[in-house]
Parts: C-alpha cells; sequence; structure tokens
C-alpha cells in the first residue's frame, strides 16, 4: 500500500494554512500557508466601528494557494495521495448567502459591499444588538441562554441582527446567513445549499444555540420577537448539525481538478480553529488544553450525565457534541491575554514611533532599525526585570477587551492600582502578567468549584512555549502542574484528526488522537512557597474587579 495523507485546513484569521499528514502515523509531510490578500490590505474593515470583514474570494485564493505550496512541498503525487479532507475556521463568522447559498460577496452587485462579506469572529458592531438578544432569550418560558451565558455581540444571531437592520439591500438580498467553517466544507463536497448543507455542531451550539432540549434552535416566536427576519433565518435552518469529522461528501471533481488532488478524497464537516487545536493538543476527558495567545480559549469535554444539573452559564459555554464528538465540550476564554502585552509594548515604544525626530539627530534608516531592535528586544528585557518585581503590590486587571467568562461584560475596562511616582516599567509589566494569570486562574476555579474534575492541563501557544516567566506563574498561580505543546501547527492538526476519522481511517476522534497527539510531560511544578503569596495577590485582583465593575455600573 502506498503513502496515504491527509489535510488539515486551517482559517485563521490573517491566514490559511493547510497540513499534510501520514493517514496512518500523523506524522507531518508538508504544510502551505497563503495570507489573505485583501485582508492584509486592511480592506473592508473599519476599527473605529470595530467592524472586520473579510471577503469569500480570499477563502477560496488562500485555499488554493495554501494547497498548492503543501503539495509541491510534499513530492511528486502527493495530491492523489489524499484521502481526507476537513477544515476548521474562526467563528463565530457567518456570511449572507442567496437561496443557492453563494455568499453575496460573490455576487457583481455586492463585490464591494462589506456587509456582503463573512462577518470576522472580532467584529464587534452588533454590541446594542446583544443586549437585545440577551434580553429576548433569558426572559420566556424557556431560557435559550442557560448553555451559553450571556450572548456576545461576536456570535451569530447579533451580527444577523445588526447587519440587517442597518442595511435593507442586505436584508432583501439574503435568504439566510452561513458560517464560514460551514461553507468551506460544503463548498468542496459540492453542497452549499441552505436546505441540505451541512451545519457543524461547533459552531451550530455555541454560537446559535443549538440545543436538544430546545428542539433545535431557540423557537421562531422567540426570534421573531427580536425581528421577524431572525424567524425566517431559523426556518431555513433545515439540517440538524452534525461532529467535525463527520463525513459530508467526496469532493468535487471542479474542486479536485482546482487544488490538484485526489478526486476520491472524503470531506469532513467543520469545526472552529480553537476547538481543532485542542483537538490536536489532545484535549479529552479531564484534560484541559489552553491555547495561549493574543486572547487565550480554554477547551474540556465531559459527559452529559456529569453536566446535567449544574448551572454553568456564567462560567462556561456548553454545546453537544462539540470538539469531541460524544461528549459536551465546554469553552471558556480570556478576550485579551497576549494583546495586553503587545499593547504596553506599543505604549512604551510611542515616543519612537510617532514622534517628528529631526533627521538630524536620528535619521531614518536608523529610526527603522532601532524600532525594529526594540520592538523585538522590549518585552524580553521588561521580562528578565519583572522577575525581581513578582512580590510588588501593584495589581492590574485583564479586561482590555472587556470579560468573557466567568460572568461575560463587554462593558468593563482594564485598571492598574497602586501606582506611584516610584513605579517602573518593569513592575507595570509584571502586575499585567499576574492579571492575564489571575483571569486565567477565575476561570480555571470556577470549573473547579462547580465540580468538574481536571487532571491535566495543557498549554497550546508562541506564550506557551516562548515564556517560562508567564508559564511558570501560571503553574504556581493555579497549583498545578502545566505541559506545554510542542506542535508548531496544532489547529490544522487538529483538522487533520478530523480528516482521518472522515477518511475513516480511525473509527472516532479519540482513536485518532492516540496516534496525532504528542506524549507530554509536565514541563512547570508549582512552587508551594509561593502559593500564600498568590492567594493574597489573587484576592486583591478579584477585589479590584468588584470595585471597578461596581463604578461602571
Amino acid at each position: 500500500m502506498g503513502r496515504k495523507l491527509v489535510a488539515g485546513v486551517d482559517y485563521g484569521s490573517d491566514s490559511v494554512r493547510v497540513l499534510l499528514a501520514d493517514a496512518f502515523s500523523g506524522e507531518a509531510v508538508a504544510d502551505g500557508v497563503c495570507a489573505y490578500p485583501r485582508w492584509a490590505e486592511k480592506k473592508y474593515c473599519d476599527p473605529a466601528k470595530v467592524q472586520y470583514r473579510q471577503h469569500a474570494q480570499d477563502y477560496i485564493d488562500g485555499l488554493e494557494s495554501a494547497m498548492k505550496a503543501a503539495l509541491l512541498r510534499a513530492g511528486e503525487g502527493a495530491g492523489r495521495e489524499i484521502i481526507g479532507i476537513a477544515i476548521d475556521t474562526t467563528g463565530s463568522t457567518p456570511c449572507p448567502v442567496d437561496k443557492e447559498g453563494t455568499p453575496l460577496c460573490l455576487l457583481e452587485e455586492f463585490r464591494e459591499e462589506p456587509n456582503a462579506m463573512f462577518h470576522l469572529w472580532k467584529d464587534h458592531t452588533a454590541v446594542e444588538e446583544a443586549k437585545e438578544i440577551n434580553d429576548v432569550f433569558s426572559c420566556g418560558e424557556m431560557d435559550y441562554t442557560k448553555y451559553q451565558g450571556i450572548y456576545s455581540s461576536e456570535w451569530f444571531w447579533a451580527k444577523i441582527l445588526h447587519t440587517t437592520r442597518s442595511d435593507n439591500r442586505i436584508r432583501e438580498a439574503a435568504w439566510t446567513w452561513t458560517e464560514h467553517c460551514d461553507w468551506i466544507a460544503g463548498l468542496l463536497a459540492g453542497n452549499t445549499h441552505p436546505d441540505t448543507i451541512a451545519h457543524c455542531s461547533c459552531a451550530a451550539g455555541h454560537k446559535a444555540l443549538w440545543h436538544s432540549e430546545f428542539g433545535g434552535l431557540p423557537s421562531k416566536e422567540c426570534l421573531c420577537r427580536l425581528d421577524p427576519y431572525l424567524g425566517d433565518v431559523a426556518e431555513r435552518y433545515k439540517k440538524s448539525p452534525v461532529p467535525a469529522g463527520t463525513y459530508i461528501g467526496t469532493i468535487t471533481k471542479e474542486w479536485a481538478d482546482r487544488l490538484g488532488v485526489n478526486p476520491e478524497a472524503k470531506i469532513g464537516a467543520g469545526s472552529f480553529d480553537a476547538h481543532a487545536g485542542g483537538v490536536g493538543a489532545g484535549v479529552g476527558l479531564h484534560t484541559l488544553v489552553q491555547v495561549v495567545g493574543t486572547s487565550t480559549v480554554e477547551m474540556l469535554v465531559d459527559y452529559p450525565e456529569v453536566l446535567k444539573g449544574k448551572n454553568l452559564k456564567e462560567y462556561c459555554g456548553q454545546a453537544e457534541d462539540s470538539i469531541v464528538p460524544g461528549y459536551v465540550g465546554l469553552e471558556m476564554s480570556q478576550p485579551a491575554f497576549g494583546d495586553v502585552y503587545a499593547w504596553f509594548k506599543e505604549l512604551l515604544l510611542w515616543p519612537i514611533k510617532q514622534m517628528g525626530i529631526p533627521e538630524e539627530i536620528l535619521g531614518e534608516e536608523q529610526k527603522e532599525k532601532l524600532t525594529e531592535y526594540l520592538s523585538k528586544q522590549i518585552l524580553p528585557a521588561l521580562e528578565k526585570e519583572a522577575k525581581g518585581c513578582i512580590e510588588e503590590e501593584l495589581t492590574a486587571l485583564d479586561w482590555f477587551n472587556g470579560r468573557r467568562y466567568p460572568k461575560l461584560n463587554e462593558s468593563v475596562k482594564a485598571a492598574i492600582n497602586r501606582l506611584t511616582l516610584g513605579t517602573k516599567a518593569p513592575s507595570i509589566y509584571c502586575a499585567l502578567v499576574k492579571g492575564t494569570v489571575f483571569g486565567c486562574k477565575r476561570v480555571y476555579d470556577s470549573l473547579i468549584d462547580n465540580g468538574l474534575t481536571i487532571e491535566r492541563l495543557i498549554a497550546v501557544g508562541g506564550i506557551a512555549k516562548k515564556s517560562p516567566f508567564i508559564m511558570q506563574m501560571m503553574s504556581d498561580a493555579l497549583g498545578v502542574p502545566i505541559m506545554v505543546c510542542k506542535e508548531e501547527q496544532m489547529c490544522a492538526k487538529g483538522a487533520a484528526v478530523y480528516a482521518a476519522v472522515a477518511a475513516e481511517v480511525f473509527p472516532s476522534v479519540e482513536e485518532g488522537q492516540k496516534t496525532y497527539c504528542e506524549t507530554y510531560r509536565a514541563n512547570y511544578f508549582p512552587d508551594e512557597s509561593k502559593r500564600e503569596m498568590y492567594e493574597k495577590m489573587y484576592e486583591d485582583y478579584l477585589c479590584l474587579g468588584e470595585a471597578v465593575e461596581v463604578d461602571l455600573q
């Protein structure tokens, strides 16, 4: 038997990456990446309005380019060896589509209209609509927020409500709306029609609030109280969701030819990027995976019977068959983590980047070189000095992008307490690190306090690999050992696991993980001598949070 490959396709915020892996061993063979060309030019976005839109053509062009680059690196004939393809995307990233399931931005009349494009996960134009949705979803006989908590402006119904209210042309042209993960998978399988497209359980449960207890989506009556158009969208959501990795069809001849792959390759239902990353890292029963990057996502799975009767709506989002099929997927997150450190770096770089320094003092070429040097060195230098600042009483909140879990509140702001004229930059940096770590502790403790079992904690992402200072503090503050994942392309690896399941290489995601996921040993162990110090600092963090939140009300 010759070599067989699977392709994991990871659609991130800035680019798409294709990972080709040996279908039976999970060993990475080659990868390819392509940045979205229109997104790179900052088209269709308005940061002042927190509007972030992406063109469907970017997704198509990016997939073709990344796949061909990966196949070229994999060697002659690699395309014919692909037996399965699965994708993950950001989410909730929905797009208005016509009756045939074509994104409106692919139609000539809407080609340059941002409202006709995919609304990226971090688009926050629907904050006011989210507030309305929360009021309606939680006040009837059925509380539709019971499994996800406070509804976010980043999610499915809020984005639809905002855009169709503000743009009547879109309202009239959009038969319904489709998530990015469902559309791309459907495109490859030749089924994007709204009546028959496969909805993945990750998007359906976490963002559209599909749940078996509700008999599906929130009721049409409930949605119509917000806007009759939402009731139409629910009515046109014909099929029940399926778990990521479910076989949904064979690749079309058109796409097999365009990508240069085996025309018999099987396509798996899509997933979210963080969920695929969790699978690639080894998330499972009693194993929590934390993706530590610009923001964080924490994932855990458990049996439905364990969660039954627990009121977890303030602490995590729950969706059936999410992340790992057969379980309830639990998702928690902090909307700012690495973003906080990046903000502080930019704050310190302001003079050299923004001030008009005369040429006789600093030439343009020298300025560019100095800026580049400082951009790379400033955080490592701060971290080195911050090691001596840990015992200082400076307290910071991590709510730079609001707070998701526990107790979502998009209106809260960050704060730093106990500043004096003697406070130095490393002390502020150390306080910011403690704030982000304590935000993580608040999420972790809420799960333990609600009776969930966590036996392993696996950290994924650039910060986990690059910053021993942050990860040791996290281990000390949480009081648990932490294992750091070595894999670079974790989301694409998880998508490859889903692809292998869709191609029937493995009977389940869990079986695929046994082969594809690395074996872990703890990298960081808690220093018990620091437990009391961190507990006191954590109490200060909680007190500051209460004071800031009360002050905003």
